[in-house]
């Protein structure tokens, strides 16, 4: 990944966690917010090559477990969103995904990447029921599957002028 990507790539994350953690919060439903980090990844995944997207979902989580009001353990975003760019980056398989492969895409990084995250806590005591989990896991994917068409579309076309291989028609 050349410097500029990587610049790029990790300003679309900086920008998506300050307004996860600063704006977000104020429209928040049943009091989860949607999880633009893992938006900015996947559009990562899908637009730009595998390692590169999978050292930009590192180092999202690893933002996202590190900035207040960060009440976990440290790693458990790190591992959800590592996953989430190796998934979605299977997805691309050197073909420009479609529209419903997008959000389909979308919809299935954010219930693996959501899980991973909850699981985890379940494990580490960090959690709560069971039941609890499920309504957050529910409510993660409505909300990062109704930002995606704000969200993405955008941030592929930015990556792919970067990466002239994957650049739309």
């Amino acid at each position: 990944m050349n410097r500029l990507r990587a610049l790029v790539a990790l300003a679309a994350v900086v920008v998506a966690l300050v307004l996860q953690v600063s704006l977000f919060p104020h429209l928040a439903w049943q009091g989860i917010v949607p999880n633009l980090c893992l938006l900015v990844v996947v559009a990562a995944a899908l637009t730009i090559d595998a390692p590169s997207a999978l050292l930009l979902g590192f180092a999202a989580g690893v933002a996202l477990d590190l900035a207040p009001p960060a009440d976990h353990v440290a790693g458990r975003w790190a591992l959800a969103l590592t996953v989430v760019a190796f998934l979605a980056a299977r997805v691309r398989q050197d073909v420009r995904p479609t529209a419903v492969a997008v959000v389909g895409t979308v919809a299935a990084a954010s219930f693996i990447g959501t899980s991973i995250f909850a699981l985890t806590g379940l494990l580490l005591g960090d959690a709560w029921s069971v039941a609890e989990l499920l309504r957050v896991i529910v409510v993660a994917v409505v909300w990062d599957v109704l930002l995606t068409p704000f969200v993405l579309p955008p941030l592929m076309k930015l990556f792919g002028r970067l990466d002239p291989r994957w650049a739309s028609a």
